[in-house]
């Protein structure tokens, strides 16, 4: 019935949109505007032993088709209150860490405008640690269908409840962007472990980002620092009560967030769009700063490709791997083979990594098509996928989809 519901929100939302004028992308009556973006997505994979999912969602695609995987529809209203002061909400319903799908309030903030360089943001603001974090649940916005999850699904924090500064200053042909946030995230995440369950976090965060624009070509630099604290890691509870319980309570401090461990993640990237070629590229480390289960991990991804009429065919390729661990295992741990088995698979990284083509066809106002075609070689721990066998899974998976990208 939700899935129902879903698509006659899009299908409506389709209709309004065709509706408008041309020159509206949104309503806009002088001080309230309201617009939104979706897409009516749908994707399947050659197996059913595995699931394929996009970064913290619970519920993949297997091998018979399914809406859920790149589905999504945005609203977001902004209502300006005078020439400095403006508040802009943004609701989002799609699937995430459930298997159904809900909405979410991503974006709720106060826009104070100091002058034409700088503004302040107070409220729910986007964290940005990624070269597309603005709009990467916005298909339209984007080349690929979705965000590479070997670096998207490194750092599943997307907001959090605080404060941002932006600066921004054209230095000749050089457009300059600064901008700085601290706030507390909080969230749930999906656990994929065993059946899967989901953790709630809580995370005060902080962090800078800088760009800059000239001609055709954009560069972004991002850092941020959050310290990570989850008591319902239900796997990991588990394992530090029966690490407490034969003695080795140093280990199962180390493993756990209960007590708050400090992690960071970088980023550098950049986008190309020169004449009829598109070019996308991100490189990024997560590292913890604090002894934790957590592995540090290296990814990257990059996307080339050649714009015909309307029509962009593009392909890409993206991994993810580890870069180490924080925890040191005592020795005495080695004395009990099965715990240190145990320990020794939790503190390894998921490793992965992807072939992507695709083709987008921009073939109305508002609207564009994309089919994608990922070929996906899991290799440490079953990669990123989930739901899969005890023993692991190491084959290739394979995953069409077909989307339709819209904002109104």
């Amino acid at each position: 019935m939700k899935k129902q519901l879903l698509v006659a929100a899009v299908s409506a939302a389709l209709a309004a949109a065709a509706a408008l004028p041309a020159r509206a992308g949104a309503m806009d009556d002088g001080n309230l505007s309201i617009s939104g973006f979706g897409t009516l997505g749908v994707a399947k994979s050659n197996t059913d032993e595995a699931k394929f999912a996009r970064y913290n969602q619970a519920d993949g695609t297997g091998d018979s088709a399914r809406i859920g995987l790149d589905t999504n529809l945005g609203l977001q209203a902004t209502y300006k209150f005078n020439d400095w002061l403006s508040g802009t909400a943004q609701v989002l319903t799609r699937k995430a860490t459930q298997p159904n799908f809900t909405t979410d309030l991503t974006w709720a903030f106060l826009k104070a405008r100091i002058n034409d360089e700088v503004s302040v943001r107070v409220g729910r603001v986007v964290v940005p640690t990624f070269l597309i974090s603005d709009y990467q649940n916005v298909g339209y916005a984007n080349t690929m269908m979705r965000p590479p999850i070997e670096m998207y699904s490194q750092n599943p924090i997307e907001n959090s409840d605080g404060a941002d500064i932006n600066y921004q200053h054209a230095f000749g042909d050089l457009n300059f962007t600064a901008q700085a946030f601290a706030g507390v995230s909080r969230g749930k995440l999906f656990v994929s472990s065993g059946t899967g369950s989901t953790a709630t976090y809580r995370a005060p965060a902080a962090g800078i980002s800088l760009s800059g624009e000239y001609g055709p070509v954009l560069l972004r630099f991002a850092h941020a620092r959050a310290d990570m604290h989850i008591n319902d890691l239900q796997p990991i509870n588990s394992l530090t009560t029966t690490l407490n319980s034969v003695g080795l309570s140093q280990l199962a401090s180390d493993l756990t967030f209960t007590s708050g461990k400090k992690i960071a993640f970088t980023s550098v990237g950049g986008t190309l769009d020169w004449n009829n070629i598109v070019g996308q590229a991100e490189y990024a480390q997560r590292r913890a700063k604090e002894p934790v289960y957590l592995p540090d991990t290296n990814s990257w991804y990059t996307m080339v490709g050649y714009r015909i009429g309307k029509v962009l065919p593009y392909y890409a390729h993206a991994s993810a791997k580890g870069a180490g661990s924080s925890v040191t295992p005592p020795a005495a741990l080695a004395r009990i083979p099965a715990l240190n088995s145990v320990v020794t698979s939790l503190l390894a990284s998921s490793e992965q990594s992807s072939d992507i083509i695709g083709v987008r066809w921009d073939f109305a106002k508002s609207l564009a098509l994309k089919v994608q075609v990922d070929r996906v070689k899991p290799q440490a721990k079953s990669g990123l996928l989930i739901n899969v066998p005890t023993a692991g899974y190491s084959k290739d998976v394979t995953v069409v989809a077909a989307g339709l990208d819209f904002v109104f």
